[in-house]
């Protein structure tokens, strides 16, 4: 008995209200950190591994999506991945503060709260990589960068709504509502995915590579952990370095087994003998560090030098946002037409001049200018980073489709995790001793009681806002002009870290360009994705109708 024709969009549309809900928590969560702290009463070590076990959780799973899908049906996994998001996020919001009860025993929520984001990352590392199988299988060839582009648009506005969902939720002291919020959207999604997809798994009876899946857990994990917590350690510090050690002797191990023991490998890494996949998921590893990794610089810029609010600084990066999310689709339908080599390269030149133009910004730019190059920048995002995946993917044939969208996802999270630690560095390298010290003595001076007049001078304050010296009578005078003068030099040394991250990614956007040259695509003979399967023989071509039937 045939199956019924599927709807491709309505399937598109499913997908993108999963995934939208997975990618919109990370931003919220983080939003809301130094809430979380203060909750349950404990110290940046303690909570940092809210942030930590959802990455390791996202890295381990992720791998495991291809297998899952090829066993037991992508729907089915699918569809599971979003209901352990939607049930982990309830558990988050359910978790009592500051203290639990468990077997008589009292311990602090924030361990518990912590497993229960383990359970979220495990299933949206599950959703992920497959929600992009699922639109390959539905759409045929030549529409195919048309869906990733529309896609697009959910996983660039999720990121740009997040803090400013999550800004206001705890500005109003509503924090638990930043996992209750993935209720509705995630049983929406799951409603829509059960009506619209059609189950396809392998005809035969899939075996789990054990080993390689050993192996990846704790390669992947280790090298996600070292950089969740590398921030806050440093890159150089003991901690970061055996961690880093660990993960990437793990996946060398890895690496081995899936080219040389396991008859079935977790992921297919023979998918990088194909030059057209190589080139595009490269040039997407270096446009991650590009584009995310300085998305992730201009927040800190924006609260920590100009005393931005998570939800002020939310709104500043929305333009970036909206420009990506109209240039999307239009991209992946000139894909379809002209193949990557044209988008990608207009794109990464935009990426150049703007990131060259960002590492010039000051102290005192204006907000409005800073919003401006936000706009040009998402044109480039736009163009970009669909664009990258759609063609690695297009010359894997169909039915390996879900392995290599999670291969190519889960190197994505480990350079885009690397390229954020590295940008951390570099941000805090210019910082003097001096500077450093007075962070913290100056934390402590404001919590005091006895110091109420420094708190009410420097609160809410970023670090290069101008501030008055009060008189020489008034109390706590020499110990405010001693930090206004530390304040100033910390401004300057902060101001010269942004300068150099940034330039940083200048040369990751350039060596993206270069890159991007070299794959097919107008004005060469090879264009589109079935130019692309003719360069490779024709397998993905030959198994997409399969995959969609």
């Amino acid at each position: 008995m045939r199956q019924r024709p599927p709807n491709k969009w309505g399937i598109l549309f499913s997908v993108i209200f999963g995934i939208f809900m997975v990618i919109l928590d990370a931003t919220v969560v983080n939003v809301a950190f130094p809430t979380l702290r203060r909750e349950f009463g404990v110290g940046v070590n303690e909570s940092q591994w809210v942030i930590s076990v959802y990455t390791m959780a996202l890295g381990i799973a992720t791998p495991l999506a291809g297998f899952l899908a090829d066993r037991f049906g992508i729907k089915r996994i699918y569809i599971t991945g979003l209901a352990l998001f939607i049930v982990g996020s309830a558990l988050c919001g359910l978790v009592p503060a500051p203290t639990v009860e468990i077997f008589g025993q009292s311990i602090n929520g924030i361990w518990v709260l912590s497993a229960a984001r383990a359970v979220q990352g495990f299933g949206g590392g599950i959703a992920l990589p497959l929600g992009t199988a699922i639109l390959f299988s539905a759409f045929p060839a030549e529409e195919q960068g048309l869906a990733l582009g529309v896609f697009g648009i959910a996983l660039v506005l999720a990121p740009a709504l997040g803090p400013i969902v999550g800004g206001w939720l705890v500005d109003h002291d509503l924090w638990r509502w930043i996992f209750f919020i993935n209720l509705p959207i995630g049983l929406l999604g799951i409603g829509m995915a059960s009506y619209f997809l059609i189950d396809r798994k392998s005809e035969r009876k899939v075996a789990l590579d054990i080993l390689g899946f050993i192996t990846s857990a704790i390669g992947f994990g280790s090298v996600l952990f070292a950089a969740s917590i590398a921030s806050n350690e440093g890159l150089g510090s003991t901690k970061v370095l055996t961690f880093f050690a660990i993960g990437f002797v793990f996946l060398a191990i890895f690496t081995l087994i899936e080219l040389f023991v396991a008859r079935e490998p977790l992921l297919n890494l023979r998918l990088f003998q194909r030059r057209v996949f190589t080139i595009a998921t490269v040039v997407g590893w270096v446009s991650v560090i590009a584009l995310f990794g300085a998305e992730f610089l201009l927040p800190l810029y924006l609260q920590t030098l100009r005393g931005k609010t998570a939800f002020e600084s939310g709104l500043i990066l929305l333009p970036l946002a909206i420009t990506s999310g109209i240039v999307s689709p239009f991209a992946g339908r000139f894909f379809d037409k002209v193949g990557a080599r044209p988008i990608l390269a207009v794109g990464f030149f935009i990426l150049m001049i703007n990131t060259w133009q960002l590492a010039q910004i000051k102290a005192d730019t204006a907000i409005t200018w800073i919003m401006f190059l936000l706009a040009i920048r998402g044109i480039a995002l736009g163009l970009t980073v669909q664009t990258t995946l759609v063609a690695a993917l297009s010359v894997v044939p169909g039915r390996q489709v879900a392995r290599g969208s999670a291969l190519s996802n889960s190197t994505r999270q480990v350079v885009q995790s690397i390229g954020i630690a590295v940008l951390a560095t570099l941000l805090t390298s210019t910082l003097s001793q001096q500077v450093k010290d007075f962070q913290s003595q100056y934390q402590n001076a404001t919590t005091s009681g006895q110091n109420s007049a420094i708190a009410s001078i420097f609160t809410g304050k970023g670090l290069c806002e101008p501030v008055t010296a009060p008189p020489p009578n008034v109390p706590g005078s020499e110990i405010i002009t001693q930090i206004l003068k530390v304040r100033d030099q910390a401004c300057q040394e902060s101001v010269q870290g942004f300068e150099r991250a940034y330039t940083a990614t200048f040369f990751a956007a350039l060596l993206a360009f270069l890159i991007s040259l070299f794959l097919p695509g107008w004005p060469g003979k090879l264009v589109g994705r079935r130019a692309a399967d003719e360069e490779e023989g024709g397998e993905s071509q030959s198994s997409a109708p399969a995959a969609a039937a």
